[in-house]
């Protein structure tokens, strides 16, 4: 099983990026899938998760307004668009998916989610 983010780079501040998350070797139409973010020197942070169908969205404070996760399950993949970057979004950014199935509740803890990708770096010049 395999997460693989891809989308980032190096960005001006007010620019967009968009964030892709492409899962192999199972499905995981059926689950929770997030966004989550490091910048050097903090802690991991969630950003976005998404139910399986797209039901209920969640957004971290700070990226509300500006960033929409998206999925296409028929695709395996979710999607960040992030706009009106800003200096302090710089970080690498992971994907994560749940294993539980069928869940209308989004996960916003790391330790909820049982797979990652491996990360994409995201730099927003000021």
């Amino acid at each position: 099983v395999q997460l693989q983010a891809s989308g980032g780079g190096l960005v001006q501040a007010g620019g967009s990026l968009r964030l892709s998350c492409a899962a192999s070797g199972r499905s995981f139409s059926n689950n929770v899938m997030g966004w989550f973010r490091q910048a050097p020197g903090k802690e991991r942070e969630i950003v976005a998760a998404i139910t399986w169908n797209g039901g209920t969205a969640y957004y971290v404070d700070s990226v509300k307004g500006r960033f929409t996760i998206s999925r296409d399950n028929a695709k395996n993949t979710v999607y960040l668009q992030m706009s009106s970057l800003k200096p302090e979004d710089t970080a690498t950014y992971y994907c994560a998916a749940d294993s539980t199935p069928w869940t209308s509740v989004v996960r916003t803890v790391g330790s909820e989610y049982e797979y990652w990708g491996q990360g994409t770096l995201v730099t927003v010049s000021s």
